[in-house]
């Protein structure tokens, strides 16, 4: 695996309020999971670490925006980052604007062990709807799957189905794509009708329930690779499963 491998998380909460203290529950988390990680630093205009050694605050403060800055580990030879995003009413499920909590880390063995409680560790701490683990090939898949879009392709690659737009999707409790490691609170998992034991029996062997009663579910043992066949029809039947994810089952 070479260092260029990445994992991207992302989780789709509720925006940022004022006071708001799950920024600071979502880098927390984070770093339970990851034996070592401290992401004390924010990063400069020019890309550059710059140490926070008053983290919480600096937090705290940027919350005002809906959003919170780009954090970091300050190793630039091994960088892990995470920042949380403002998702606008207009571009979003149901109207409703989202806060979206991205990290991005290199795709080795100590991350691929911890990848599972990171995202239960963050999604609980943010009290997200949903949200996956995914390597970075997989999520250029997503976005190919996404559409319809102007100069796109006609079908999405490795005869997976297409995904509606996020603002064409009508509840932002409803996840909008699978990666290889999915969380779905309690609603989402609601909505989606999970788990049906009668249909859920191999998902079941690789899946949790969260403190809140929500569920961490991954297709796959390894982190998936959709050229290797296995994984791939894993994926497939996963969205077989699951037609309301991508807003597919809505009229």
């Amino acid at each position: 695996m070479t260092t260029r491998a990445r994992l991207h998380l992302h989780v789709f909460a509720p925006v940022l309020t004022s006071d708001d203290g799950r920024p600071l529950a979502a880098v927390e988390g984070m770093e339970r999971a990851l034996p070592g990680l401290r992401l004390a630093w924010r990063v400069s205009d020019s890309g550059r670490p710059v140490a926070l050694p008053q983290r919480a605050a600096w937090l705290a403060e940027s919350v005002a925006d809906g959003e919170f800055g780009l954090l970091c580990n300050g190793d630039e030879s091994y960088p892990v980052t995470m920042d949380g995003r403002h998702e606008s009413a207009i571009s979003s499920p149901g109207g409703e604007p989202l806060l979206l909590v991205h990290a991005k880390l290199p795709q080795d063995e100590p991350v691929v062990a911890a990848a599972v409680d990171m995202l239960e560790n963050v999604a609980e701490g943010v009290r997200a709807r949903w949200g996956v683990v995914a390597p970075g090939p997989v999520r250029l898949v997503i976005a190919e799957q996404t559409g319809p879009k102007s100069g796109g392709p006609e079908r999405p690659p490795h005869g997976l189905p297409m995904l509606k737009l996020p603002w064409n999707i009508r509840s932002p409790t409803v996840p909008r794509y699978l990666g290889w490691i999915n969380y779905w609170s309690a609603a989402a998992a609601e909505a989606l009708g999970f788990p049906d034991p009668s249909r859920d029996a191999e998902l079941l062997g690789r899946a949790r329930r969260t403190a809140s009663g929500g569920w961490v579910v991954s297709l796959t043992e390894a982190p998936l690779e959709l050229d290797k066949p296995a994984h791939l029809e894993a994926l497939k039947r996963a969205y077989e499963r699951f037609p309301e994810i991508g807003g597919r089952s809505e009229l």
